[in-house]
């Protein structure tokens, strides 16, 4: 596994390795079979090219953005000049190649990050899970049991291709989850931004209201020099010290049904952070017990991924997930009232949960209430999918809902299956999120730094 930025660019510096040797050994990893379906496409050649000028950028003394040269997975959604955009699926086997970069591709691009390549998805990113049925599911490599279990979703691809060291950073996409589900579910960090802050030109979409591009890495710091990359606007968090911070745990919703591992690590992450001075309050958010209500009939999702695919869905059905179809048919049943009440109502909703989260630094609880479930089960029963998927979807959806800014940090035991802690706040809050998570991050996962 590659190790932090900071880690890495030490052992550069100490002549213990070069940014082609890097790129040569995930070259090398991404033909193990461990790697198998993780990436949709490799550019390992052009990425060695990238990387063998940076070194020796780096050799003539110029300063360089610390992803120069690196390696970067791109999700299957984004456009790459030149490439299809398939967004892991069959039915867009035949689309044209892109034009241009995603603007978000491209920053990554002008940073000289050297991108290896396209990961993995669930099709049109339209689940928590992470199973493919056209191009296969990425293993998880936490799987140490002999178990192959989910990556989760639906960001699979990547959060796996930074698990095993293919990459330093993964761009990404979160709509209900699909950055911090895969990032809890595989021991590494993900952070989904406030989605207006990060444009999504040349994304394929699924939710206009709720998409966001946002990436996965191996610590929070990581995560920060990505977004600072790729948004409008680079924040400078704001780190406090861990005796400052105030953090709500909401009595509804988020807690039930815990899986014992990812209770007994979300118990010992909040253990250290009280004993290190952290405040901790139990508060009532009666509104996220209204979050099933709102989204009964599917929700922002699946009404605009019906208006997406409602032409191509009609004549080429067969090319679909039957489960990611049926997901897109919901939004056939809303009507424009419907939908212009959910917008409505989200506006209310998002400022009473405001009002109430205004005086903590962020809101705490698990990422996901699993550790990753084995695959199999999940690939031919529909109806454990279905529950599963919702599980998956249920905390981290409540904080896209809320237009807010969520990251998952790993909370769990050496010996343990991967559990993340997510700290969560409302829009905008970016700065203020990233710099409490910076505090904390040593805090819940003391061993995480070790390589």
């Amino acid at each position: 596994m590659l190790p932090d930025l900071n880690t890495l660019h030490t052992r550069l510096r100490e002549g213990a390795t070069s940014r082609a040797d890097i790129i040569d050994a995930a070259a090398s990893a991404a033909a193990a079979p461990a790697a198998q379906a993780v990436f949709l496409h490799t550019t390992f050649d052009a990425a060695a090219q990238v990387a063998r000028a940076a070194d020796a950028a780096s050799l003539a003394g110029k300063t360089l953005h610390p992803l120069a040269g690196l390696p970067v997975s791109v999700k299957d959604l984004y456009d790459v000049a030149g490439e299809v955009t398939r967004a892991a699926s069959a039915v867009r086997h035949d689309a044209a190649p892109a034009a241009a970069d995603a603007a978000v591709v491209r920053r990554l691009r002008d940073a000289g990050a050297a991108l290896v390549g396209r990961t993995n998805m669930t099709e049109f990113a339209f689940s928590g899970v992470g199973i493919n049925p056209h191009f296969g599911t990425p293993v998880n490599p936490a799987s140490t049991d002999g178990v192959a279990r989910i990556p989760g979703g639906s960001s699979s691809g990547a959060a796996v291709s930074v698990a095993l060291g293919l990459a330093v950073a993964a761009l990404g996409s979160d709509t209900g989850g699909s950055i911090r589900i895969p990032a809890a579910l595989c021991g590494i960090t993900g952070f989904k931004p406030t989605a207006r802050r990060v444009p999504l030109t040349g994304a394929f979409p699924l939710s206009y209201t709720l998409d966001t591009a946002c990436a996965m890495a191996r610590t929070v710091s990581d995560c920060v020099v990505v977004d600072s990359v790729i948004a409008d606007d680079a924040v400078v968090p704001r780190v406090t010290a861990a005796a400052a911070i105030r953090l709500a745990i909401p009595r509804q919703y988020l807690l039930d049904d815990l899986d014992p591992v990812v209770a007994r690590a979300f118990d010992r992450a909040l253990g250290r952070l009280s004993a290190a001075g952290v405040h901790v309050e139990h508060i009532d958010l009666p509104e996220l017990a209204e979050l099933p209500g709102l989204n009964a009939g599917g929700g922002f999702s699946a009404a605009e991924a019906f208006s997406i695919h409602r032409q191509v869905i009609a004549t080429r059905r067969e090319l679909y997930d039957p489960r990611v179809a049926s997901r897109i048919d919901r939004g056939a049943a809303m009507s424009a009232a419907d939908y212009v009440d959910l917008a409505r109502a989200r506006i209310d909703w998002i400022a009473r949960v405001e009002a109430r989260l205004a005086r903590f630094d962020a809101v705490v609880c698990p990422t996901v209430p699993m550790v990753a479930p084995a695959i199999e089960p999940l690939r031919t029963d529909d109806a454990q999918f279905f529950r599963t998927n919702a599980l998956l979807l249920r905390n981290t959806s409540a904080f896209n809902f809320l237009d807010g800014c969520s990251i998952s940090l790993p909370c769990h035991a050496p010996d343990e299956l991967p559990v993340g802690l997510m700290l969560s706040h409302g829009p905008m809050r970016d700065a203020q999120l990233l710099g409490t998570a910076l505090a904390l991050e040593s805090i819940v996962q003391p061993s995480q730094r070790d390589d």
